[in-house]
């Protein structure tokens, strides 16, 4: 697996996933586990693109779950080809809708895998939709646990806190790392 800063992976195709991706928690798996199979049927690598810290880190200082590094390593496990780390901050947060959709562009997507609550760009002024006018998106439904609760960072970040340990292992798919902020 290859890691990349923003802006700088041209591919003349690929198979891409775009999020936070904090926990690499089994919704995050499940959506990684899609883009996976879909790039393999088309023979195209599979691009992960994703922010360090996540947004909600950044404007929210909520805990982090997963450090970079182990982020990292937990999508190489995933068989992620692609991992790119753009820096969120000031800069970033502020960039248009247009300069990330060009971005992307670069690496030729042939299909896009999102939950259907991804916003992108300045003030989250992009969507779903937004990405569907320049590339193919393919939506899928978000993941629940046994008892049919959404699976999602913030809901682990909360049974951390509560010291729940064994229920945020069950919902990551991993252990609950000793590094947490």
């Amino acid at each position: 697996m290859q890691v990349h800063t923003d802006r700088t992976l041209q591919l003349s195709k690929s198979v891409l996933t775009i999020g936070a991706l904090d926990g690499v928690h089994r919704g995050h798996q499940a959506l990684i586990g899609h883009a996976r199979k879909h790039a393999n049927e088309l023979g195209v690598p599979l691009v992960v693109y994703t922010f360090d810290p996540p947004p909600k880190v950044y404007f929210k200082n909520t805990m982090l779950l997963t450090p970079l590094a182990e982020k990292i390593d937990r999508l190489k496990f995933l068989g992620v080809d692609h991992v790119i780390v753009a820096p969120f901050d000031a800069n970033y947060v502020a960039r248009e809708v247009n300069a990330f959709l060009n971005e992307l562009s670069d690496i030729n997507p042939l299909e896009v895998y999102e939950g259907s609550d991804f916003k992108f760009g300045r003030n989250r002024e992009g969507d779903v939709n937004t990405l569907r006018e320049r590339f193919s998106v393919n939506i899928l439904d978000p993941v629940c646990c046994s008892t049919g609760i959404i699976i999602s960072s913030s809901r682990i970040r909360n049974l951390i806190m509560q010291d729940r340990l064994l229920q945020a292992e069950q919902l990551l798919g991993w252990s609950v790392s000793t590094n947490l902020s």
